[in-house]
């Protein structure tokens, strides 16, 4: 049931060793570790047109900066007394940088606050392009989450369209007891989609429910559990969500280009593929189901708890190019697609790179390579083996 919760006790594990890696299209990929020295980390991402610098997200209530392999001593913000952290879910969750950050230096943050409600922020860069300003905080959206802890989602990611989105889980608990993921008039269990270019911000046009009362106006897509992390590939603009299962599947689902939203994705209806809850009959109309799952095994001997990923459009492992990668919370596996009108192409690379149990993310950094995060304070970069 509180899948993501596992978080804490998987991310005691030290991440394994490298195996010996196999060759593969385009070379033999290893995973190069950058630091070992981070605290709770569970996202990295890296601010438009930045290619000298990632920002690590600590889940405790910290933004730490990677400048060319070297991580800072100080951190980029601190809002650690403002974190509701409980150990297990919740706490600091992501960091998402302004489309024209270069010029305005806003960006925007995600984290539960004391009471686990959810808080979207938006802070501004100090003088100094290294730290930011804690006095310019200013609040964007809040979401009441606190009558269970889990399920936050806590993803921030701006669009192509240059609006942000912001997955919210159902609300916690198993099996979405507040009927909160096929309410359209509720926040949660959505991907939410709204226009920060001023605060307070405002509603796209263009957003399915803008003007279908009493729905939500910010709901862009429903029918979700708990998509913990999703992505667009910088190159076709696809979305891909994964979105955490309950107790026996796990799902990928994907957006194409320019799709207008309002799609309905399932949850509470269905897991994956399969009605919910087990055994039950269901009726797919109007479902838009997910293009890839996978089953979590006896005891969870394949997986618990799905960490989407990203197209990978770097060059420092051309042997993942157009692949998607995805990885697991409790096996700690790597496994990868590519997307041709359909899932093809499967591919695991757990052999050949490793297996990361706490593994609590993927990030992708200003020139588009990938690296694998890990609960245990470690970080990774995706490379082609010398």
């Amino acid at each position: 049931m509180y899948r993501v919760g596992l978080l804490l006790a998987l991310a005691a594990l030290a991440a394994c060793t490298d195996v010996g890696p196999q060759t593969g299209r385009g070379g033999p990929t290893h995973l190069r570790l950058i630091t070992s020295a981070l605290s709770k980390p569970l996202y990295l991402t890296a601010a438009p047109g930045d290619t000298a610098r990632e920002f690590v997200v600590e889940q405790t209530g910290k933004i730490r900066i990677i400048r060319h392999d070297t991580l800072l001593a100080t951190p980029f913000l601190d809002v650690t007394a403002q974190v509701g952290y409980d150990g297990q879910e919740r706490g600091l969750l992501s960091v998402a940088f302004d489309p024209n950050y270069a010029t305005n230096g806003h960006f925007f943050i995600d984290y539960t606050d004391t009471a686990g409600d959810i808080e979207i922020m938006r802070y501004t860069v100090s003088a100094d392009s290294n730290v930011a300003d804690p006095a310019t905080a200013d609040t964007v959206l809040e979401i009441d989450h606190h009558t269970y802890p889990n399920h936050n989602g806590g993803l921030l990611l701006f669009g192509p369209d240059g609006f942000l989105y912001i997955g919210t889980g159902d609300g916690g608990s198993g099996g979405d007891p507040l009927h909160n993921g096929q309410d359209s008039t509720k926040r949660l269990g959505k991907i939410l989609r709204i226009d920060v270019s001023t605060l307070p911000y405002t509603i796209p046009g263009s957003n399915p429910f803008a003007s279908k009362p009493p729905a939500a106006p910010e709901v862009w897509a429903y029918g979700m559990r708990n998509p913990w992390r999703f992505s667009f590939d910088r190159q076709t603009h696809d979305l891909f969500i994964g979105d955490v299962g309950q107790d026996a599947y796990e799902e990928v689902d994907r957006v194409p280009a320019g799709d207008p939203g309002g799609h309905n994705y399932g949850w509470n209806i269905m897991e994956g593929l399969h009605c919910f809850p087990p055994g039950a009959s269901c009726n797919t109309n109007g479902l838009t189901l997910p293009v890839l799952e996978y089953a979590h095994g006896p005891g969870d001997v394949v997986g618990c708890a799905i960490l989407g990923g990203y197209v990978y459009r770097g060059h420092l492992a051309p042997e993942l190019s157009g692949r998607y990668l995805y990885a697991d919370l409790c096996s700690g596996f790597i496994r990868s697609f590519k997307w041709f009108a359909a899932v093809t192409d499967q591919e695991d690379f757990t052999q050949e790179l490793g297996s990361y149990p706490g593994v609590t993310s993927f990030g992708e950094d200003g020139r588009g390579e990938l690296y694998l995060v890990v609960g245990d304070g470690t970080l990774y970069r995706f490379e082609a083996t010398p």
